[in-house]
């Protein structure tokens, strides 16, 4: 069994890499870094990059199983702030375009793409506490940034590829995906980390600043719970796209109580401007339990203990 991961110098890419080694692939990564805070269990990693379609000619092998996760992507000071977008479609565009066709090529066995949740309309996600995430609510589309409509664009060039050329394809819609050894810091982390780490540096009593009211509702997915998904849909017969993430929808403010309670710390909530995004998005996992009768199992507040722990470990560990 071998499995090429694109992206496996990333938060969710390093931890796939690894469920898939303990699982007995032999598996080859590939990114423009090596992972940033542990080293690879890759068998074979290449420091590369997707944009060059040779190089994806020369990854991809006859029968391997592709897992496509290398983005240009971020939190949302990186992907709503509208400086970034055209990178962000270049650059996510193009390694789509070379690996789909590099997989044309060579024949493989099945790939696998990370969508996101980002495709869905902003229309439907403009009431905080009824947002609409269902798969089938993506048309008409109106995705909430750049990001979102590239992404959205390649779902559909995965399944014309599915269908002109029988490719066997796999797509998975992540909603907000978290935990240990995910980026923590310098403007492209997600909400559940960059709360952990102004907690961890905010001194007991004094503040915390959110972007907006705070009372902007999300909901977040633990890492492991994730790769449990990816594996489903894999071995199902099924191609998606379906939703992989919680239900457990949450604002911005309860996020940071429930991180504070972790830390044993009281600190002043201010608001202040920044991006948002849409004002309300979970997960809808009707389909996803219906059709592979998976849902997750553990709640935010078990994820976030151990991703808290981690992330102060790692502030600790600058400031010296």
């Amino acid at each position: 069994m071998e499995a090429l991961v694109c992206g496996a110098g990333g938060f969710i890419g390093h931890h796939l890499v690894k469920r898939l080694k303990r699982e007995g692939w032999f598996v080859r990564g590939v990114d423009l870094k090596y992972p940033e805070f542990e080293e690879t269990l890759a068998d074979d990693f290449v420091i590369g990059d997707l944009r060059d379609a040779s190089l994806c000619r020369d990854l991809v092998k006859p029968g391997c199983r592709v897992f496509q996760l290398a983005a240009d992507m971020g939190g949302a000071g990186y992907v709503f702030s509208g400086e970034n977008d055209a990178v962000i479609m270049h650059n996510s565009a193009t390694i789509n375009l070379n690996m789909l066709e590099a997989c044309r090529l060579k024949g493989i066995g099945k790939i696998f793409f990370s969508s996101s949740a980002c495709i869905y309309p902003a229309y439907n996600q403009q009431d905080p506490d009824n947002p609409v995430c269902s798969e089938d609510s993506a048309y008409p589309a109106q995705p909430d940034s750049e990001y979102g409509w590239e992404k959205l664009f390649s779902e559909r060039m995965y399944f014309a590829y599915a269908r002109n050329f029988g490719l066997d394809v796999r797509i998975a819609r992540f909603h907000n995906i978290f935990g240990p050894l995910g980026t923590w810091q310098g403007g492209r982390e997600k909400a559940p980390a960059a709360m952990c780490r102004k907690i961890a540096a905010a001194d007991d009593g004094g503040e915390l600043e959110i972007w907006g009211d705070g009372e902007q509702t999300r909901s977040f997915l633990y890492i492991d719970e994730c790769l449990d998904g990816i594996f489903k849909l894999m071995a199902s017969n099924w191609s998606g796209p379906v939703n992989i993430g919680s239900e457990e929808m949450v604002s911005i403010n309860q996020l940071a109580e429930m991180v504070m309670a972790i830390a044993g710390k009281k600190l002043r909530i201010v608001h202040v401007d920044g991006p948002q995004g849409v004002r309300g998005r979970t997960s809808d996992n009707r389909l996803i339990e219906a059709k592979l009768c998976w849902k997750p199992q553990q709640s935010l507040e078990n994820g976030l203990v151990p991703t808290y722990a981690w992330i102060a470990e790692q502030w600790k560990a600058g400031r010296k």
